[in-house]
């Protein structure tokens, strides 16, 4: 089993989606333990202190390397051990499955203005970043951290296809899906869809995932294409 550790400002944040959908279920069977624990549980003052204000001056409020620290050391966990962080490495499928496949995982959520530096040089941190985008707490990314890597383990989906037909599980995005009603507002699903030549089906399905990764995602599509054999090679 699983156990992901949370450690945040705002345990009560994590309350819904710890019991919700996928990651409740998986919880609920005993797939992942998730343990959210309070920060300010690993202050030692009288007021539960947790930021103060940044070194050099300017807006806003640091959190401070103490509790970090001590909560690390506390829980007594090893790599790896998450700080979720604008200025860290983009998170993605690869790092999802590497998380998913260890005993353990540790979240650390930043808030306010900043975190201080020196948590990142705690032994086992490495910081993670959604994207080019700032949240106002790492609670937020945490979420999706804890949601992309629950839904990985053996068991959490009831269906391996149904994640190994999901966007980026082989370098490439999804290809477009489709229900009833056959035809909606003049729009129609793709007469290939409708066929039952499942051999045809999957050829439309390889091809739009290419077109798609190609024209919304040439990163993407670089390196699948330099991962990728040639027909030569083979």
């Amino acid at each position: 089993m699983l156990r992901i550790n949370v450690v945040t400002l705002f345990p009560e944040l994590f309350t819904a989606p710890v019991h919700t959908s996928i990651i409740g279920r998986a919880v609920a069977a005993g797939l992942v333990e998730v343990n959210v624990v309070d920060l300010r549980d690993f202050t030692e003052d009288k007021h539960k202190t947790v930021d103060d204000y940044p070194y050099g001056g300017g807006a806003g409020m640091v959190l401070k390397p103490e509790p970090f620290f001590r909560a690390v050391e506390t829980l007594d966990v090893s790599a790896p051990i998450v700080l979720l962080s604008a200025r860290g490495r983009q998170f993605g499928h690869e790092a999802a499955v590497r998380y998913s496949v260890g005993a353990e995982l540790t979240l650390l959520c930043g808030h306010y203005k900043d975190v201080d530096a020196r948590v990142a040089s705690i032994p086992g941190v490495e910081e993670v970043a959604l994207g080019d985008a700032v949240l106002s707490g790492g609670e937020f990314a945490a979420m999706c951290v804890l949601d992309a890597v629950v839904r990985l383990l053996p068991g959490a989906l009831g269906d391996h296809d149904s994640a190994a037909t999901d966007s980026f599980y082989e370098g490439l995005l999804s290809p477009p899906s489709f229900t009833r009603p056959a035809e909606y507002r003049g729009m129609a699903v793709p007469d290939v869809l409708l066929s039952g030549d499942h051999a045809q089906i999957e050829a439309w399905r390889q091809a739009e995932a290419k077109r798609l990764t190609r024209e919304r995602r040439p990163d993407l599509w670089e390196r699948h294409e330099s991962t990728t054999p040639s027909m030569e090679e083979d």
